[in-house]
């Protein structure tokens, strides 16, 4: 009992001989919780109060200890509390305001603990009332705008947006808190962005102001107008949006370096040691343990930047100088508890000099290279549902970066080479790719590098269907881009198509599993429709000839797997069963790969953008400008002709025989391609390079909900009592007379 009461703010422990001895505070807050109002005794009751240090731990177990009947008792006393914690915001003593923060706080949270199931019309009532909640919250929220946007201690700065987060997640759903009611009304946005366009606010406190703002952004977002939606649409502010950049890219980089400490960390441990003698065996198994928490919160405010405003986008290619000459701040930094990354701000001085070049031959990086190598991390394992979160929504970022005109500009530009050292997963048939080997390439080619990623680490029981359609519809994207500007990127399509058409063998080969969960004809069209974008628009941006030879010889290659569904799609099409239509959809996409149609692939001798264009010189007659052949394209016959596979297998059968070749190699096959190109008809499919543009409202909502309730939750643990200590705070203002 005794250990008890001391955790309460004793003094001293009780004995049988002396009464137990309490903190001055502690006996004004138990005369606070008892019927009658304290000032009647004192006076100078609530002046007093908030000259003392404040015992939040008492404060807030005090609350909790009430129930409903004996909470409701004592409610004109908490309301006289928390107006009087409001009116001492307006003092000049910073003491003062620094306690009146901080019981708020406490109010807050122990209120909310106690009314966990109830709404936040409660809260309202048993923290303020509601006949004086509209004016009080107008006081508190203008006092909170003033201390923002003052040039006063940073510390008091800091209080304020614990308080506001405080306010923010009282309720695990935001949309059912009704005090952002009153946030919505007098709105501090203005506060939020005056702390990002500072260079010394937004490193001690940028995180909490994006985490804030992000959540902000969420409330009620599509019931009614959020004001903080259509601030954020429409600002275009460059020092703004790039303050806000670099907290997203200093707190993404934070999580990329604590990964790569654990992974070095574990590569000089036990299961290396283990490894190195016994072979690699277990490589997989001990990498999978490699494991830090991810952060949900910072990329959810990433999200609504780029969603919304179309000016953040510049500021994804745009290098972070402060990182890399970020210096340690000269005020002492308390000593904190370890918290999951993805609760807590980044310290200051998180991002070193090392930090910022991805490589030692780098000079610069940019956010975008930080997000893609955040992703290249979460990504790897989607059986933890936090990571599974966060590899969609990195994603959903990714789709909205692939729809956006200007995004694409600079990601296919060639004067923006940079290195990026994606993580890779580990795995047993392949080696780590050298750091220091990878080229300089324009940013789209590290885009693809993920989705093919992707693709080729993920095939397994559990399947994520949800993540594998959106990085094809990545891809598609992309290429929708480069071929409606004409742009010739010099990547290594052939590990895509590789990856691709593994994929279709894997979707075969699990058809009965996979199918009691997934329609898996929907990814299947999808890759499918891809090969035939390739063949269909190739030439507007593959980058050689030699490219689109590749291309039919990998087709040719693995024409079997091609054969493998066209039979399996054949055979459920033709069912009576749920799985007709989507099975009969795969049937036709397949016509130009595996079965008949009507045009001539677009192949062409160089690749000029002029010799990529084709002349119509009637309704059925096409002429590629320097092959000269003409092509039918009967669009209306029923007619078959030969397709790919059909048409070079047996040329290449032939091209054996004669040539007694028991094997052809690669090149040889390749010179069966390109002899009999001429003679090869395809049919031309419409709507290969349309796709339908993100939507968030329709198809995501529920998606966004529950991350915006699981990230609430975070940030409210950790609002912990350390990060509300006092020490500092008295030590800045002892000189305070």
């Amino acid at each position: 009992m005794a250990q008890t009461e001391k955790k309460g703010g004793l003094l001293r422990k009780s004995s049988a001989s002396k009464k137990p001895l309490k903190e001055k505070v502690v006996l004004m807050y138990d005369e606070i919780f008892a019927t009658e109002d304290p000032s009647k005794c004192n006076p100078r009751f609530w002046e007093e109060l908030f000259l003392m240090k404040v015992n939040l731990e008492y404060l807030e177990g005090k609350l909790e200890a009430l129930d409903g009947e004996e909470l409701m008792k004592i409610k004109d006393n908490i309301n006289c509390l928390f107006q009087h914690c409001i009116q001492a915001l307006g003092e000049e003593h910073p003491i003062r305001v620094v306690n009146a923060l901080q019981t708020l706080c406490a109010l807050i949270r122990g209120v909310h603990q106690k009314n966990k199931s109830t709404s936040g019309f409660d809260i309202i009532n048993m923290l303020v009332g509601f006949d004086k909640a509209e004016l009080c919250m107008k006081n508190l929220m203008e006092s909170l705008d003033s201390l923002l946007c003052a040039e006063g201690s940073e510390s008091l700065k800091s209080l304020c947006l614990k308080l506001l987060l405080c306010l923010v997640t009282v309720t695990d759903n935001i949309s059912q808190n009704t005090i952002l009611e009153y946030v919505m009304i007098n709105s501090i946005f203005e506060a939020i962005l005056q702390i990002l366009s500072s260079p010394l606010s937004r490193r001690e406190h940028g995180y909490d102001a994006v985490v804030l703002l992000a959540l902000l952004v969420n409330y009620r977002k599509y019931e009614s107008v959020n004001p903080y939606i259509v601030k954020l649409s429409i600002v275009d502010d460059e020092a703004t949006l790039n303050g806000m950049g670099f907290v997203i890219a200093q707190a993404l980089s934070e999580y990329n370096r604590q990964y790569k400490d654990k992974e070095e960390e574990h590569q000089s441990g036990f299961f290396s040691a283990l490894t190195n003698m016994v072979g690699s065996m277990f490589i997989a198994d001990a990498d999978e343990k490699i494991s830090v928490q991810t952060n949900e919160a910072i990329l959810l405010a990433l999200y609504e930047a780029v969603h919304l405003n179309r000016n953040f986008i510049t500021v994804l290619a745009q290098s972070h100088p402060e990182m890399g000459l970020m210096t340690t701040p000269t005020s002492p930094i308390p000593a904190t508890p370890v918290t999951p990354l993805g609760t807590t701000p980044p310290s200051s001085d998180v991002i070193s000099s090392a930090e910022l070049p991805l490589d030692a031959d780098v000079q610069t990086s940019n956010l975008l290279i930080t997000f893609l190598k955040y992703s290249s991390i979460v990504m790897q394992d989607t059986k933890d549902e936090h990571r599974l979160h966060s590899g969609k929504l990195c994603l959903i970022i990714l789709t909205c970066i692939a729809e956006d005109q200007y995004a694409n500009a600079f990601l296919h530009d060639d004067n923006m080479n940079f290195r990026v050292n994606l993580h890779r997963m580990p795995m047993r048939h392949r080696k780590k790719a050298a750091d220091k080997n990878l080229p300089c390439r324009p940013l789209v080619c590290a885009v693809l590098d993920l989705m093919v990623e992707f693709i080729v680490t993920h095939m397994m029981k559990e399947f994520p269907m949800d993540l594998y359609v959106r990085c094809i519809q990545i891809v598609h994207k992309l290429l929708c881009y480069q071929k409606k500007c004409r742009v010739r990127l010099h990547y290594t399509w052939r590990e895509l198509w590789s990856a691709l058409i593994n994929l279709l063998k894997f979707l075969m080969s699990n058809e009965t599993v996979l199918l009691a969960k997934h329609n898996i004809f929907t990814l299947a069209l999808m890759v499918v429709n891809l090969f035939n974008m390739f063949i269909t628009y190739g030439d507007t941006f593959l980058p050689t000839p030699s490219s689109y030879d590749e291309l039919y010889y990998e087709i040719i290659r693995m024409h079997q797997n091609f054969d493998n569904l066209y039979s399996m799609v054949l055979r459920l099409s033709t069912n009576a069963g749920q799985w007709k239509e989507p099975a009969s959809k795969v049937t036709h996409a397949l016509v130009n790969i595996r079965s008949s149609s009507h045009q001539r692939p677009r192949r062409l001798s160089h690749p000029t953008s002029a010799e990529a264009n084709f002349t119509a010189i009637s309704k059925y007659q096409l002429v590629i400008a320097k092959t000269k052949v003409k092509v039918s394209c009967c669009l209306e016959k029923k007619r078959k002709l030969e397709a790919i596979i059909n048409h070079f297998n047996p040329k290449i059968e032939s091209y054996a025989a004669v040539n007694h070749i028991s094997q052809l190699s690669e090149d040889q096959v390749l010179e069966v391609v390109r002899s009999n190109y001429d003679t090869l008809t395809l049919k031309l499919q419409d709507g290969l390079d349309q796709y339908e543009r993100y939507s968030e409202q329709h198809k995501e909502a529920a998606f966004f909900k529950e991350l915006v309730r699981s990230i609430s939750i975070n940030v409210r643990k950790n609002l912990a009592f350390n990060t509300l200590s006092q020490e500092l705070l008295l030590k800045e203002f002892s000189t305070i007379s």
